[in-house]
C-alpha cells in the first residue's frame, strides 16, 4: 500500500495523468507473470496475450484521445513500478486469502501498516496541514470518499473478488476503468463522446472478453498434452 500509492502519486507530479492510467493497465501483465513463478498458477491462454494486447490498444485510444502521446521517462518509470507493486499486492492476497483470514481483516492491517510506514515519507516531504484544513466540508468530504469509498470499499470488493476468481482473472477488470471514466465523464461532466473514444471502448471490451474467455474442453485435453 505504501509503495504503491507513492510510486503512483509521484509518478503523477512528474507525467500526464493520461499516461499512468494506460501505463497502469498493463499490471495485469505483471500479474500474470506473479501467478505463475509464486501460486504456481496455470500458464495463461494465448487468447489472455492477444486480449491484452488489444486493451491496451482501446485503453491508449480512450487515454489520448484529441491528445498526443507525450514521454516523460522518470514519471513513466515510476507509473511502472507502481503496476509492478500492484501486481504483488494482488498476488499476495490470494496467497492470503489461501490461509482462511476473513477479508476485512486482512484488508484492515494492510491498509494499518501501509498508512504506518508511510508517515516517515510524509515527514521527509514536507507534509504540514493544519485541523482547520481538515475539517473544511469541501476537504472533509473528499477525505471521507477516499477513505471509505475509494480505499476501504474497493479496496475490500478488491480482495474478496480475489479470493473468488483469482488474481490473473481479477486483474483483466483493471481495463475496464477507462471505459467507465469515459462514459462517466460523458453522462455526468457532459463531455463529448468522440469516435476515437468509442472505438477505444470496444476494442478496450474486446481484449477484456478474449482475456477472461476461458478453454474449451478440446483446448484444455492439448494443452494437458503438450505437458
Amino acid at each position: 500500500v505504501t509503495l504503491y500509492y507513492l510510486f503512483e502519486n509521484i509518478a503523477l507530479t512528474y507525467t500526464l495523468a493520461s499516461n499512468v492510467g494506460v501505463i497502469i493497465s498493463i499490471a495485469p501483465f505483471f500479474t500474470v507473470i506473479f501467478a505463475c513463478l509464486f501460486l504456481h498458477e496455470e500458464k495463461p491462454h494465448i487468447r489472455f496475450f492477444i486480449g491484452f494486447i488489444i486493451a491496451m490498444m482501446g485503453i491508449y485510444l480512450i487515454s489520448f484521445s484529441g491528445s498526443q502521446l507525450q514521454l516523460n521517462p522518470f514519471g513513466d518509470f515510476l507509473a511502472i513500478i507502481a503496476a509492478i507493486i500492484w501486481a504483488g499486492y494482488s498476488t499476495l492476497t490470494k496467497k492470503l486469502a489461501g490461509f482462511g483470514y476473513h477479508i476485512i481483516q486482512t484488508t484492515r492491517r494492510t491498509f494499518f501498516y501501509g498508512l504506518l510506514f508511510m508517515l516517515p515519507f510524509t515527514l521527509m516531504m514536507g507534509f504540514d496541514v493544519d485541523f482547520s484544513q481538515i475539517v473544511m466540508p469541501i476537504n472533509l468530504f473528499n477525505l471521507l470518499f477516499l477513505g471509505l469509498g475509494a480505499s476501504a470499499l474497493c479496496f475490500v470488493t478488491w480482495n474478496l473478488a480475489v479470493k473468488i476468481l483469482g488474481s490473473v482473472k481479477t486483474s483483466v477488470y483493471i481495463y475496464i476503468v477507462p471505459v467507465i471514466t469515459a462514459m462517466t465523464s460523458t453522462f455526468i461532466l457532459h463531455e463529448k463522446m468522440t469516435f476515437t473514444t468509442l472505438l477505444g471502448i470496444i476494442l478496450t471490451l474486446v481484449g477484456l472478453l478474449l482475456s477472461e474467455n476461458k478453454k474449451t474442453k478440446k483446448e484444455n485435453i492439448i494443452y494437458e498434452y503438450t505437458e
